[in-house]
């Protein structure tokens, strides 16, 4: 009984040797790829500020008043002048409401009267 119980100790251990290696394989593969995934985001980063500085250095307001006088006769852009800016004063805002029905700061009765014949409710 002793050398099957020994033996099968041994296949466990072998088996549980064998399962912890491939484990460490797998996590080192999945730790590779993450540390791919890291550089690849880090990478994508750099372009992005890249390409924000682009974009600035794209849009700076003495060239596009350049490229809009070069390009007057295609494009019929005129340059910006600072009377084409309007002032917060100069926004028409609605009036407030002058009905007393919208009124509604006092307290309000929400009772009523449920009908069930649809043309009852139509009628006051």
């Amino acid at each position: 009984m002793r050398p099957l119980l020994y033996a099968l100790s041994f296949l466990a251990v072998m088996a549980l040797g064998f399962w912890a290696y491939r484990e460490n394989y797998t996590t080192q593969d999945a730790l590779g790829e993450v540390s791919q995934l890291q550089d690849e985001i880090a990478d994508l980063r750099d372009s992005l500020t890249v390409q924000r500085a682009e974009w600035a250095y794209l849009n700076r307001p003495d060239r596009l008043r350049d490229l809009a006088t070069i390009n007057f006769d295609r494009l019929g852009l005129l340059p910006m002048a600072p009377e084409q800016f309007g002032r917060a004063a100069q926004i028409a805002f609605p009036p407030p409401p002058l009905s007393p029905e919208l009124d509604i700061t006092g307290a309000q009765s929400v009772t009523g009267v449920l009908n069930a014949d649809p043309e009852q409710a139509a009628t006051p």
